[in-house]
């Protein structure tokens, strides 16, 4: 049994509340050595890119002071029992200075409803009436602007660096390094700070149309002015992969390719004859160019994406290319626009005789259609950033197994920063400490971490497998209730998706059943009629893109995954939050 991870962090003393909730999106699997040295600790003393952003970020929204923070370790974030968790106290936080919100705010719309979450208790110094003021300004701004100039314009950086990407294979083994190394010290500091700032900035229309959605007694309306907002950046592939996959239903070449199944789908795709085939081939190398950073453990970089495994991207075309026409994106994503602007005014009028409350309605209505995509859009610029250190390394990963020293390509990344430079002059270097952290590595994947520590995580030891959890399993006529995550109903076979590699159970139709997704899962979202999550909440990356795709879906159903059987016929309720088992054998009608 593993007693202790291989990278770890000291909670805060003075946030003890860690969560994995929302985090859990972004590292669902243990934190590899060297992604925690390019983004938590890099073992000399110098806090990682992940935490300086949020620390950034979080002085610049006005709510914090530089030293309010421990100089020497993080607070943000942290890695324990081998999962990432952020910081519940110190996000809290945010919400208690802020004017308008509170603690609870933050809760409900980042963490979603999970049981055993302590309340937020006032401590000494949490006042801050002068932080009060600034969050104020900060606030106004974001109520008013029109545009994200800033965030376009670092897009465009992301763009420029992919399109000049050197030829990893004609370079040396230092500068492949060195490489992944300088681009994880600069730009990305500034890109990570960029999201965590636009991300907490989009809890404010939020919040203001949820208050005002509850406040005239329309409270499942809220999700539906947050929908449909357009531009959402993590919602781009998936609406690409559905026109390549129309392509694919339009092809006897393709479609025969595509039935041979996901083992050996990139070959069988190569080999389909006709122009039709060679049309398809162009564009799905130019996705590739365009979204190849996206992939199911996307910002652990020692994870393939669809770039790296183009098959993980085809298996989720190949789910689309079975769905009927109907079930396009596009589609749902015009009737959810045209629903929030007939909501807007309707809204609008009903408070329209209290001038502040209308303005603030409008504002917030306004500024939704601009941070939501922003927040997306400063994560896919994080991911395409990841990408950029991630194909060095791997091209180094392959040098090291080719001559013999490395079993896997990315045993790279069980190593420490500082371990991996050691590998340059010594390639035998750290040889059995790969094998070890293999091993540890696969030993830590199958262990349930808590979904919530105060003060210090319990002991490793202490952890279950994952396939010895016990819950209660549903009967027929059972009601989960989770949080509304996308309006609209639907009913279908439940289909329990563990792993997003190989999604060739699920069927057009089905009730998609998730433990916890990230953007890059959402493709499988659209031949799904509807989408439940074990975790998650209102500011979930997948919740945004699943709005922007018009998929009923519910979040924060706990243990979904453990407690519908696969094969079961439900019912989702995306604007209730309620999910009705009606046959646990896949019966009923």
């Amino acid at each position: 049994m593993v007693d202790r991870w291989i990278v770890e962090t000291k909670p805060s003393e003075r946030f003890p509340i860690y969560t994995r909730g929302n985090v859990g999106e972004v590292f669902p699997d243990p934190v590899a050595p060297l992604t925690f040295s390019f983004a938590f600790d890099d073992g000399n003393g110098n806090l990682g890119f992940s935490e300086m952003g949020f620390r950034n970020a979080f002085v610049r929204l006005g709510s914090f002071d530089h030293d309010e923070f421990d100089q020497d370790e993080c607070v943000f974030l942290g890695v324990n029992g081998g999962y990432c968790y952020l910081n519940a106290s110190a996000m809290r936080l945010f919400g208690a200075r802020a004017p308008g919100m509170t603690a609870e705010d933050i809760d409900a719309l980042f963490f979603g409803a999970q049981p055993g979450v302590p309340p937020y208790e006032e401590q000494p110094g949490d006042v801050r009436p002068d932080l009060e003021a600034k969050i104020g300004e900060t606030f106004g701004w974001a109520l008013t602007t029109e545009r994200l100039d800033d965030v376009l314009q670092d897009e465009r950086d992301m763009n420029a660096l992919r399109a000049s990407r050197p030829d990893v294979s004609a370079m040396s083994d230092r500068d492949l390094v060195d490489r992944a190394l300088e681009l994880s010290a600069d730009p990305f500091p500034h890109i990570f700070s960029q999201h965590i700032y636009i991300t907490m900035l989009a809890s404010v229309p939020t919040g203001i149309v949820t208050a005002v959605c509850e406040a005239v007694g329309r409270p499942q309306d809220a999700l539906k002015l947050i929908a449909g907002v357009g531009d959402v950046e993590s919602a781009a592939p998936s609406m690409a992969m559905w026109e390549l996959g129309r392509m694919v239903a339009a092809s006897d070449s393709l479609n025969e390719a595509f039935d041979m199944g996901v083992k050996n789908i990139v070959t069988n795709v190569e080999a389909a004859a006709g122009p039709e085939a060679d049309e398809f081939r162009a564009a799905f190398a130019d996705f590739l160019f365009k979204y190849g950073a996206r992939g199911p453990n996307e910002w652990e970089v020692r994870e393939p994406t669809w770039e790296v495994e183009p098959e993980l991207a085809l298996a989720a075309i190949d789910r689309m290319r079975l769905s009927p026409d109907s079930a396009a994106p596009t589609g749902h994503n015009k009737e959810l626009a045209g629903e929030r602007l007939r909501l807007i005014e309707e809204i609008g009028g009903m408070v329209q005789a209290d001038p502040e409350t209308y303005g603030q309605f409008m504002a917030g209505c306004s500024a939704a259609g601009v941070f939501m995509p922003g927040r997306e859009r400063t994560k896919t610029n994080a991911v395409k950033l990841v990408q950029e250190l991630r194909i060095p390394l791997r091209e180094y990963g392959r040098r090291m197994v080719d001559r013999g020293h490395w079993e896997l390509i990315n045993d790279f990344g069980l190593l420490t920063k500082a371990e991996l430079l050691d590998t340059l002059d010594d390639p035998t270097a750290h040889a059995s400490v790969l094998i070890e952290r293999r091993d540890a590595m696969a030993e830590v994947v199958g262990l349930q971490e808590p979904f919530l520590f105060v003060g210090s995580p319990p002991p490793m030891s202490e952890y279950q497998r994952r396939d010895n959890v016990v819950v209660e399993p549903v009967a027929n006529g059972d009601e989960l209730v989770g949080m509304p995550g996308c309006p609209g109903i639907s009913r279908g076979i439940a289909r329990v998706v563990l792993d997003s590699h190989d999604p060739s159970a699920l069927e057009p139709g089905d009730v998609l059943i998730a433990p916890i997704t990230d953007p890059s899962w959402t493709p499988l979202f659209v031949p799904a009629s509807g989408v439940i999550v074990d975790v998650g909440a209102p500011l979930s990356h997948a919740i945004i893109v699943s709005r922007e795709l018009g998929i009923p879906c519910v979040v924060s159903v706990t243990d979904a995954t453990r407690r519908i059987p696969d094969g079961a016929l439900v019912e989702v309720n995306g604007e209730t939050g309620v999910i009705t088992v009606i046959d646990t054998t896949g019966g009923g009608s």
